[in-house]
């Protein structure tokens, strides 16, 4: 009668059972370290771009109630915002990139060709523009349909709070940090930003320059 048992020398049979289980759960956490970092820049990404459209939109609301001209602000610091943000995490990442890629001809290993674990400036200048966009979207999609000018603002401030709670909540679970001063900080600096440009643009707007 055959045993039932893995024969002795059996590739199959460990002297850890438990080593395999172990090693896939170092690479799950690995996977997971890096899967964190790239969401954590991708949230502090979308709460730039709210904070940033929000502000401007702010800025144009203090000096002109037409609906057009707000959303149009905002557009186009969603386009600039991300441009800016892509072309420069291009920039640096591919700075990073050519540093690494020396060191490893430095070091003797390879031509340099091999680009597996170097940074990918395109994957991270993507990343960049778009959750610039996505946060950017908040403000601008809750002031689209609009036209009375005060609702107009305060829609804009309540969707930009959400959000920035929101994102500074998720920002500190990715980051292991306190969430609540985490989301108080974000929260506080989104509203100091709006402040500010509301009232330096009412200023400016409504001096004789």
């Amino acid at each position: 009668m055959a045993s039932s048992q893995p024969a002795f020398g059996d590739p199959k049979v460990a002297a850890f059972p438990d080593a395999a289980t172990h090693d896939v759960e170092e690479r799950d956490e690995f996977d997971y370290s890096k899967r964190s970092q790239w969401l954590r820049a991708a949230v502090l990404g979308a709460n730039d771009g709210l904070v940033s459209t929000a502000s401007l939109m702010m800025g144009m609301g203090a000096v002109k109630q037409d609906m057009k001209a707000m959303i149009l602000a905002g557009f186009a610091g969603l386009v600039a915002g991300a441009c800016s943000m892509g072309i420069g995490e291009y920039v640096s990442v591919y700075s990073q990139l050519d540093i690494e890629v020396a060191q490893r001809r430095r070091d003797g290993e390879g031509d340099g060709g091999d680009r597996d674990g170097l940074p990918n400036p395109w994957q991270a200048a993507s990343a960049s523009a778009l959750s610039f966009s996505m946060g950017a979207m908040v403000p601008l999609l809750a002031a689209s349909f609009i036209r009375e000018y005060r609702v107009r603002m305060g829609v804009v401030v309540a969707a930009a709070t959400v959000a920035l709670v929101g994102f500074g909540w998720l920002g500190a679970v990715l980051g292991r940090a306190p969430a609540v001063r985490s989301s108080a900080r974000v929260l506080v600096g989104g509203w100091l930003a709006m402040a500010v440009t509301f009232g330096l643009t009412k200023l400016i707007g409504g001096s004789a320059l």
